[in-house]
């Protein structure tokens, strides 16, 4: 990633920063997040830098310990989506003809439905929880991968390495993941990171609506709804989770715009 981009290099330091303290939360989160500590809720203070909850929960612990989840629905979701994204493109824009009509019709149709209703209404026949949550967004987000995979297969498939590889008799599953599927990885590499980003607001959303992560569970997205009730007398209980979430997907949006300039050759 270019050193010039001080943008990207934010975001990578921040991202990082973020996947290390919540892998390491059990080693330094100075409480239980399901601990009530306090009777009432607390101030930030000596004991609670980031004060304490309704139910007199750390809020440190719960933000180090809800990254940890918000973070790995993230990952989940985006890998579920480029597998389902990039296997449909890499088949439409290879194979073409009426295999590809067939999913691209299927991505459009797919592609019309509000994608934020067609989750909420997954999530309301399904038991919410963590799985379904990582599956449900992927399994909704995989529309624009297919159409970026597609189109970058239409112009790859057509460059004489490709015709070489078909005339030294190399079939066409090696012809798609070996020679084909690795040059076209470049656009796919930066749509997944800025889907990361989606994820962590879609996965915020349906936490605050009660159809995400479930409590006792900590995820940044269901504290900011537990905060709802005392953003007058406690800010501090939606300011912190709010300013994670923030901070999150704005430097995953850095890294991604520092991604497309390293990966566009005219740049």
């Amino acid at each position: 990633m270019r050193k010039k981009n001080k943008f990207a290099v934010f975001g990578l330091v921040v991202i990082t920063a973020f996947c290390v303290l919540s892998i390491a939360a059990p080693i330094i989160a100075p409480y239980d997040p399901g601990e009530i500590m306090e009777s009432e809720i607390q101030g930030p203070s000596l004991r609670h830098p980031f004060g304490t909850d309704d139910l007199g929960r750390d809020i440190l612990s719960r933000v180090l310990y809800g990254g940890r989840i918000s973070l790995s629905v993230a990952v989940i979701a985006v890998a579920v989506a480029l597998t389902i994204g990039v296997l449909l493109g890499a088949v439409a824009g290879y194979y073409g003809g009426l295999l590809d009509e067939m999913i691209m019709r299927f991505t459009d149709i797919m592609l019309s439905f509000p994608t934020i209703f067609l989750i909420l209404a997954i999530q309301s026949v399904l038991t919410p929880n963590i799985v379904n949550v990582m599956v449900v967004i992927g399994a909704t987000s995989w529309m624009g991968i297919a159409r970026l995979v597609r189109g970058e297969f239409l112009t790859v498939k057509e460059r004489d390495f490709v015709e070489a590889a078909r005339a030294i008799g190399c079939g066409n599953f090696r012809i798609i993941f070996k020679h084909i599927l690795p040059n076209s990885m470049g656009p796919v590499i930066v749509s997944g990171t800025l889907g990361m980003a989606g994820a962590i607001l879609t996965e915020s959303a349906l936490s605050f609506l009660g159809l995400g992560v479930q409590p006792p569970v900590p995820s940044w997205g269901n504290m900011l709804m537990d905060s709802q009730a005392y953003l007058i007398d406690a800010p501090w209980m939606a300011v912190i989770p709010g300013v994670f979430i923030v901070l999150a997907v704005l430097s995953l949006y850095f890294i991604g715009e520092g991604l497309r300039e390293r990966l566009n050759p005219k740049e």
